[in-house]
């Protein structure tokens, strides 16, 4: 008895999860984890009336979730960070298509599929130490793997989705082969093996521990508008370099999210995806989280965005990255960058 009690009491609370009404409740599954976008939910439901029901967690663990759960999801939408990570689940068959017109207005065609959409960009940026590389030096991705800045490189974890889309884009513009002669040259150069995140790396480059490093853009933004003295120091002896402006432009990840092929609330789902594209909620991811709104015309008002300026951004479809992640792990791994 002291087994089925929980067990039943699971059973119920699954089914009360799946069985709220179409027009008055959400099943999200989110692997963003950005306090910021409580603002989207609570704003989201104060508009439509629809409550949303939120699963948080890592990326892996909900889609393994939604496969395992099959036709008997609760689940209606999953949005995460990456868009490798999207086509991945997209090619898991995980996504239904979504026929929107307001979101195919609004979304550039590059970064949308039938299936997932994008909602905020992000650019993978290098960042020098001004007293020990110039810019001119760092100009672009392919810089980073010139024997002059040997024992200058630092970066976070060659398995990491950031650096793995990254690999993807590169492959795609300039061969595996070339990809494959980088890595091996990016991590020739090394300062120190990778570790830490985005905001590590810059540390470590206004510390001097490093001349050079590759993070992305919204912890830079973070950091130029933080009043914390150890930031403000660490941002004055940077500097920023828009990667490959005279060729395919800086590399660009995004935040994005679809309909489950299972999505019990399809109706609010679509409401959902579309509100996520209105000029208010590309607001909350500017100011919320320091990301680009993707849809055209929106005006934010963010200094730490404002800081990092204009730049060419790589319009190869955000669709296209899953095709050649694999590829890009497998020579990372061989060229030892881990």
């Amino acid at each position: 008895m002291t087994l089925l009690k929980p067990l039943a009491a699971l059973l119920l609370g699954a089914a009360a999860f799946h069985a709220g009404a179409a027009d008055t409740e959400l099943n999200l599954y989110s692997a963003r984890h950005y306090q910021t976008d409580e603002a989207l939910y609570s704003n989201f439901t104060a508009k439509t009336g629809i409550k949303i029901n939120r699963i948080e967690g890592k990326e892996d663990e909900l889609l393994e979730r939604i496969r395992n759960e099959g036709a008997n999801s609760p689940a209606d939408v999953f949005i995460t960070v990456d868009a490798a990570r999207l086509a991945v689940a997209d090619a898991a068959g995980v996504f239904a298509p979504v026929k929107s017109e307001t979101l195919k207005a609004a979304i550039p065609d590059h970064l949308h599929t039938e299936r997932w959409f994008s909602f905020s960009t992000r650019a993978r940026v290098i960042v020098y130490n001004k007293l020990s590389v110039t810019p001119d030096q760092v100009r672009n991705y392919e810089d980073l793997a010139n024997p002059a800045l040997k024992g200058k490189v630092c970066t976070r974890s060659g398995s990491h989705p950031y650096n793995l889309s990254l690999g993807a884009a590169l492959i795609q513009h300039i061969g595996a082969a070339k990809t494959e002669e980088w890595a091996r040259g990016l991590v020739a150069n090394f300062a120190r093996a990778p570790k830490g995140g985005d905001t590590d790396q810059i540390k470590a480059v206004g510390a001097g521990e490093c001349g050079v490093a590759l993070v992305n853009t919204y912890y830079l933004a973070r950091m130029f508008k933080s009043d914390k003295p150890d930031d403000r120091k660490a941002v004055e002896r940077i500097g920023v370099v828009w990667p490959n402006q005279a060729s395919y432009g800086a590399h660009i990840n995004v935040s994005g999210g679809g309909m489950l092929r299972y999505a019990p609330h399809k109706e609010a789902a679509v409401k959902f995806l579309e509100y996520l594209a209105s000029p208010e909620a590309q607001n909350y991811f500017a100011n919320g989280n320091n990301e680009w709104p993707v849809v055209a015309g929106v005006k934010i008002s963010n200094r730490g965005l404002d800081t990092l300026g204009n730049f060419k951004a790589d319009k190869l479809p955000v669709g296209k990255l899953a095709d050649t992640v694999v590829e890009a792990q497998k020579i990372f791994d061989r060229a030892g960058f881990r």
